[in-house]
């Protein structure tokens, strides 16, 4: 046996102790130990055998450092249904959380006893696979074909109480993992309990597994791997035996292994671990942070205060009059009562955190003590010049000083301040208090205690936190820029709003360009242009003014229920706006345009290569420092689906030949816009990929 599994014996019982912290991943010592455990357990005599982990969980899932490496070892489906084979009974005994591979370990057992906190689980489709050890097969014939189905598409954890009552689980028992499942253990050898082997359980009911798959592919807005899944189900209760089922099941897990769809999810699964490790921050210690203050009680400065208040930290809240720190308080305890509703929070901790944490101030010198500050004022130079020349006169010393600036140069916003080393970029995505990103925007002179500061906060509000550089709109913005002109060239050239905001849903983006420019709200673009064009545009940059048209009328997208769609009270989303297209044709008119077709593919294909390209030029320059960055950036940020792994994984499986040559065969047509990205150029003639940079770089 491997030290992995630790082997006594306690009367008729075998234990098998997992000991392979921190989670008990199931790699290969686990997997041998647990195998050659079971097979000294039935050489001894003994009647019964016990699995259970040490430390904090029984086994969390897969060891993830196996992942695309040869197998060693016996395969977990092989053990699984060695496990369920033993003619001892065989109990598991769970705690913390039982996901994927152990889960599937469990309903290999004959019985299993859980502690009321464990947690348990099949999130295989958020790595673009399915449950490829009998999860399908087993868990439909202990949960009901139902309940099996809903767990496993949706990858959702179930807590004890909800895995008893779907018969998932035996039993719940307060106690140790090891004493309450030599207890349970005992008691069904003391009560001649029969052997109960979960693959040998009733075939689970077939249902109508066509509506469910269509379903499920419409709800994944593309993604395989959970309509896979209910195929997969289908297997179980199609199939003449669990065999037969579980060949099914092997099958369709290979077809999703070999799939660009896996490649894309379980990028971006290690990609969401790595991007908040830098090593310039290794030995790094934070500054302190035990409060903070923000300036701006509107829409994102509620939603940053909300995020806060919620992680623990108290909150000085600083607006101009008292009625609109009254607002934003209001704003605030919305936010709050949503977390209540959905039971995050009790009635006790809404009082507290609203009447107590949040502190309102109508005075900067409120702000003295706290050890950060965000401000979410209006988005003007001169404005956010004016409030950080004020934070620098009352902030104590060490105190840091971020603003939430979504394009504006850092630089300049820290060189107005006597403390540019304390001033950092933390630009939230609204709703603050949802939405997962982060950019952290290193200025020249920011101190590396106080990025460490910002990765900090960022641990602490749950954000997926990604270093940015300073130029306009960081990151996430900068790239949207560049796409969104590709979207509008193409409007200019024939195509509609609506044609290449389906396009690329159908591609599985969350929404299409315009939408998102109707829930942001036209006036923020409308802004940012009039300030591109007063300080001076490129005369050889293709430019439009339909949608300054628009906004001149007053209508800005959702806000004001007109903007490219009309959205009517009570209604989900909108319908086309039919004065755009007159627009747009006026505007193609005026500018001699005769508007030619263009195919979905051919939208999906330039949207991207603009979008790819620009991703290459912030990598190229600095802005990221990975790949990778830019790639979670779009993923939490911008609405990219998940399972393509971001734009530079997809510029890699699309192959970066190709998505150079339509960068290329643009450039024919404008070249100014179409400029290739030095750095994709150079991958592509050394045959190199972006995750080849990311490795390096890791």
């Amino acid at each position: 046996m491997t030290d992995a599994i630790g082997y006594e014996r306690i009367g008729d019982v075998a234990v098998l102790k997992a000991q392979n912290p921190p989670v008990n991943a199931l790699g290969f010592d686990i997997r041998e130990g647990l195998l050659a455990g079971i097979e000294r357990a039935e050489q001894e005599g003994a009647k019964a055998v016990l699995i259970y982990g040490e430390g904090r969980t029984y086994f969390a899932g897969a060891d993830i450092t196996e992942f695309g490496k040869p197998l060693r070892g016996i395969f977990l489906p092989d053990l699984c249904n060695r496990i369920e084979a033993s003619p001892l009974i065989v109990v598991s005994a769970l705690h913390g959380t039982a996901l994927g591979g152990g889960l599937e370990v469990a309903l290999s057992s004959h019985y299993r006893i859980a502690v009321p906190s464990a947690r348990m689980g099949l999130p295989e489709v958020h790595l673009g696979i399915l449950p490829g050890a009998g999860g399908t097969q087993r868990l439909p014939r202990v949960a009901g074909t139902e309940k099996a189905l809903e767990m496993i598409t949706s990858g959702r954890q179930v807590g004890a109480k909800e895995a008893l009552e779907a018969g998932i689980i035996d039993k719940i028992s307060e106690g140790e993992p090891r004493e309450i499942g030599l207890a349970y253990a005992q008691e069904l050898l003391d009560h001649d309990a029969p052997r109960r082997a979960v693959g040998e359980l009733p075939a689970p009911e077939a249902i109508n597994f066509d509506a469910v798959y269509e379903a499920t592919l419409k709800k994944g807005r593309g993604q395989l791997s959970p309509a896979t899944c209910v195929r997969a189900v289908q297997a179980a209760a199609e199939s003449s035996s669990l065999e037969e089922g579980l060949k099914r099941e092997r099958e369709l897990f290979m077809e999703l292994m070999n799939s660009d769809q896996r490649q894309g999810m379980i990028h971006a699964f290690f990609s969401e671990r790595a991007v908040s490790k830098l090593p310039e921050l290794k030995g790094v210690a934070p500054r302190e942070l035990a409060s903070i203050g923000v300036i701006g009680g509107g829409t994102m400065g509620a939603g940053i205060a909300t995020a806060a208040l919620l992680s623990g930290l108290p909150v000085v809240m600083l607006e101009m009059t008292e009625e609109a720190a009254e607002a934003a308080k209001g704003r605030i305890a919305g936010n709050l009562q949503g977390a209540l509703k959905r039971g995050k929070i009790s009635e006790a901790q809404f009082t507290q955190l609203t009447e107590e944490a949040l502190t309102l101030a109508t005075d900067y010198a409120a702000l003295s003590d706290v050890d950060l500050v965000i401000e979410a004022v209006f988005e003007e130079m001169s404005v956010k010049k004016v409030v950080f020349g004020k934070l620098d006169a009352v902030c104590k010393k060490g105190a840091i000083l971020a603003s939430n600036t979504s394009y504006l140069d850092v630089n300049e916003i820290a060189a107005c301040t006597s403390r540019p080393e304390d001033v950092i970029g933390l630009h939230f995505f609204s709703p603050a208090h949802v939405m997962k990103l982060l950019e952290i925007v290193v200025a020249d002179k920011t101190a590396l205690d106080v990025v460490a500061t910002g990765f900090e906060l960022g641990k602490r509000l749950k954000k997926i936190s990604v270093r940015a550089g300073v130029c306009d709109g960081f990151i996430g913005n900068r790239i949207l820029a560049t796409y969104r002109k590709a979207a509008d060239h193409m409007i200019l050239d024939g195509a509609s709003p609506y044609q290449i905001d389906k396009a690329l849903t159908d591609f599985g983006f969350a929404m299409g360009p315009f939408a998102v420019a109707d829930l942001a709200g036209l006036d923020i673009g409308w802004a940012m242009r009039k300030r591109k064009r007063a300080e001076g545009m490129d005369p050889r940059e293709r430019d439009s003014s339909y949608v300054d048209k628009m906004c001149e009328a007053g209508n800005f997208g959702q806000k004001t229920g007109k903007g490219y769609y009309i959205y009517e009270a009570g209604k989900r989303g909108g319908t086309p706006n039919p004065e755009v297209s007159d627009l747009i044709a006026a505007e193609r008119a005026e500018k001699g345009i005769t508007p030619r077709a263009f195919t979905d593919e051919e939208i999906v294909t330039r949207y991207m290569a603009a979008m790819v390209n620009e991703a290459a030029k912030v990598v190229g320059e600095g802005i990221a420092r990975r790949p990778l960055d830019v790639d979670m950036t779009l993923l939490f940020g911008y609405g990219f689906p998940r399972y393509r792994g971001g734009p530079l994984k997809w510029a890699d499986i699309e192959g970066l030949d190709k998505v150079l040559a339509t960068i290329k065969a643009g450039a024919e047509e404008d070249d100014y816009f179409w400029q290739p990205a030095p750095l994709l150029e150079e991958l592509v003639a050394e045959g190199r990929s972006f995750d080849d940079l990311n490795k390096e770089n890791s």
